[in-house]
C-alpha cells in the first residue's frame, strides 16, 4: 500500500484526493479509485463506490456526508479544486490517509476476484497459458505487487469499454502477450 501511495501520489496526504486534467471523474485513496459525478458513466470501471462499501464492512467510521453520495458531489475537476480545502475533502484525506491496511486489502481483493473473469474473457486455447502466469507471478512478492498494481491501475483487461482502436491494454493482453514461462521482467516488457 505504501509503495502505490507513492508511485501515485509521492506519499503525500493531498494527493490521496486529485482530479487529472482532462479526466471526468475524481481519483481518490491510494489506488487513485474513480468516482464519477452525476451522469454519463466513462468507460473505466469506476471503484471508489466500491472501495466505500469495503470500508463500512470493515468498520471504518466514514464522514456522514459520505453516505449521503453514490456520485461524486463535485461535477468537474473546477469544482473538485475549488473546495480543496473544505471540511468535505479535508476530511476525505484523513480517512483515506488512516485506511492504508484496508485500501491495501481491497486492491489485492480485486486481483483476487480478477482470474476467474479473465479466464472467463480468453479464448479456450490461452486459458491454461493466462492461468498459470498469474499464480507464477503471484507466488513472489515483486510478481504479486506487479500483478496488483496493474490490475488496478489498467485493470482486467475484459471490458470493452476500456480499449483504443480496439485494443485492450489489461492484464489479461499482457499475460496472453507473455511467454507461458514469462516471469516478472517478461511481465515488466509485456
Amino acid at each position: 500500500g505504501r509503495r502505490i501511495w507513492q508511485n501515485e501520489a509521492a506519499g503525500k496526504i493531498e494527493g490521496l484526493t486529485d482530479w487529472n486534467q482532462g479526466e471526468h471523474f475524481a481519483s481518490l485513496g491510494i489506488g487513485h479509485f474513480i468516482w464519477y459525478p452525476a451522469g454519463p458513466k466513462g468507460p473505466f470501471e469506476e471503484s471508489f463506490p466500491s472501495l466505500v462499501s469495503f470500508l463500512k464492512k470493515e468498520g471504518v467510521r466514514l464522514p456522514d456526508w459520505l453516505d449521503e453520495h453514490t456520485e461524486c458531489p463535485w461535477p468537474n475537476r473546477a469544482a473538485f479544486f475549488a473546495d480543496a480545502n473544505s471540511p468535505r475533502l479535508t476530511q476525505l484525506r484523513a480517512v483515506l490517509a488512516a485506511t492504508l491496511s484496508q485500501q491495501s486489502a481491497f486492491l489485492a481483493r480485486r486481483l483476487e476476484r480478477a482470474l476467474p473473469s479473465m479466464l472467463e474473457s480468453a479464448s479456450s486455447h490461452e486459458q491454461a497459458k493466462i492461468k498459470g502466469l498469474f499464480e507464477r507471478l503471484g507466488s513472489s512478492a515483486k510478481g504479486r505487487f506487479a500483478l496488483i498494481d496493474y490490475v488496478n491501475f489498467k485493470g482486467e483487461g475484459i471490458k470493452a469499454t476500456e480499449r483504443y482502436s480496439g485494443q485492450g491494454w489489461g492484464l489479461l493482453q499482457v499475460l496472453a502477450s507473455m511467454p507461458a514461462d514469462g516471469g516478472v521482467r517478461e511481465f515488466s516488457a509485456a
